[in-house]
């Protein structure tokens, strides 16, 4: 092959990976705009709640507003949720690629890194469309640790017995990972061959400016 036409081949080639890369970007920005803005309305509502009938009314808030938030900002193929390693709601269980980065998530919080930092983000194909998904790690702090701590009152007990059967959202200490927020989005195209940058099992970064796209089986 003439050397002028490996040259424009591998221009070609480096062009799409860098277009592939920007897309990538673009992604996480979206997603990480998503999730702020299902932080901050989250929040208001608990802190609200609180304010006017005490940690048992936010609890009852939570059950009904974040689904409705999660809903609202499910827009334009989005779809957010969030999920843990020790969920309250069976609904929230990871599936098998939120549990591995969940764990890896813990792993690297172990090692000393600062979990506001912790995410993930990837494309694959599945099927015959291509799937993007990102996560973010939850950080407990105070205000979990009212319906999520050690010491809940007996008055919070009851209610989360009576509507989380199953719970198990229960023991955290502040600094905790509470679990993660967990964004998808399909499109409906197939990966191009020049799209697999790293192999499946490639280690999950966790830094909020990494990601990788990958074909997976």
């Amino acid at each position: 092959m003439p050397a002028r036409t490996c040259l424009f081949m591998l221009c070609v080639l480096v062009s799409s990976l860098q277009a592939n890369a920007n897309e990538l970007q673009q992604l996480a920005d979206a997603s990480r705009d998503i999730i702020s803005e299902f932080s901050s309305h989250l929040k208001n509502a608990l802190t609200a709640a609180i304010q006017e009938g005490g940690p048992v009314n936010a609890i009852t808030v939570c059950k009904t507003r974040a689904p409705e938030i999660a809903e609202a900002l499910s827009r334009e193929g989005w779809q957010i949720r969030r999920t843990s390693l020790k969920v309250r709601n069976p609904a929230n269980t990871p599936d098998d690629f939120e549990r591995k980065v969940l764990e890896d998530f813990e792993r690297r919080k172990n090692e000393g890194k600062d979990i506001s930092q912790l995410a993930y983000y990837k494309m694959k194909e599945v099927g015959e469309q291509s799937e993007f998904r990102y996560m973010k790690a939850i950080p407990t702090d105070e205000l979990c640790l009212t319906c999520h701590g050690n010491t809940i009152s007996e008055a919070v007990k009851t209610r989360l017995d009576q509507l989380y059967p199953g719970d198990k959202a229960r023991g955290f200490r502040a600094g905790d990972i509470r679990g993660a927020f967990s964004l998808k989005r399909i499109f409906q195209r197939k990966l191009k061959g020049e799209e697999s940058i790293q192999p499946d099992n490639a280690p999950l970064p966790a830094e909020e400016t990494t990601g990788e796209v990958t074909n997976s089986p």
